[in-house]
């Protein structure tokens, strides 16, 4: 069900966003803005990122199979990766163009058409941002909150867009000073995104929270000490593996260190809902 509302919103914001690309593009060129321009382009960019959250969240859903033995859920992470690259490349695109507008010192007017709609490209867009980032977090969908994050930087450039019509009329190379600032907010978002998806792809150490959290489950465990150590965590989408040593005493029967190492799994996976595997090492008398 939740992979589903996620699905729907995917589809949803791919529709507003080939609408708002439409009118933000016909004002754009009607106040002949590059700003405006770069902006329209900016939301369509969004429409081709959902479709890669869309292609990711559907792949992501899969079942694990023989290939795939820990599911399909760094599709997810995949997609993220792509929605942030192509952040970078529109980003570049918008700078290359506004340093171009503010070389050839030509000024814009704009009227009342790029004021409605970038007025209303900015209240749309952050109410679908709000809307993905907390399907996202209630689904734990990265691609979901990186498109959602997505909206947002698309909403703000309009924002700092209404501000620059209000002044424009004042200064002859705000058009292209906007472009350069919604530029380096491409870039930051760019950042943000890649920096945390790629962490996931490359592997992570376990945080000292879950791992406080882990260690103190295990006097629910045994009635004696088990020294769980040596952590690894790898993220799959929703589904997320660890494994990790305990050390139990060399004289227990194979049965009784299996029953706790079991118990010890069950446990996690009731209180984290993360799949552990945890393997015994012999603590000498």
């Amino acid at each position: 069900m939740e992979n589903k509302q996620g699905i729907l919103a995917t589809y949803g914001s791919i529709f507003l966003n080939i609408f708002l690309f439409a009118i933000k593009f016909w004002a754009g060129m009607v106040s002949s803005s590059v700003a405006i321009i770069a902006d329209a382009w900016h939301t369509l960019s969004d429409s081709i990122s959902s479709v890669a959250v869309l292609i990711g969240l559907k792949v992501s859903a899969k079942p694990a199979d023989r290939e795939h033995p820990y599911g399909h859920g760094r599709a997810e992470v995949l997609a993220s990766v792509i929605v942030g690259m192509l952040l970078a490349i529109i980003g570049f695109s918008f700078l290359k163009e506004s340093i171009l507008k503010l070389q050839s010192r030509s000024d814009v007017q704009y009227g009342t058409i790029a004021i409605v709609v970038t007025a209303l490209s900015l209240v749309v867009k952050e109410v679908m941002a709000q809307y993905s980032i907390r399907i996202g977090q209630r689904t734990k969908s990265k691609s979901m909150v990186a498109d959602g994050w997505h909206h947002r930087s698309d909403a703000i450039s309009s924002l700092v867009i209404l501000v620059g019509i209000f002044i424009g009329q004042y200064y002859w190379w705000i058009d292209g000073v906007l472009g350069i600032l919604v530029s380096l907010l491409l870039f930051y978002t760019t950042y943000s995104i890649l920096k945390e998806n790629i962490s996931h792809l490359l592997g992570e150490g376990i945080d000292d929270e879950l791992r406080d959290e882990i260690i103190g489950l295990a006097v629910e465990v045994a009635d004696l000490e088990l020294y769980p150590h040596h952590f690894l965590v790898h993220h799959y989408g929703n589904h997320t593996e660890m494994t990790f040593h305990i050390r139990l005493p060399a004289d227990y029967s194979i049965k009784k260190a299996h029953d706790i190492a079991t118990n010890y799994e069950i446990i996690i996976k009731e209180r984290t809902n993360i799949q552990a595997t945890v393997h015994i090492d012999s603590l000498e008398n």
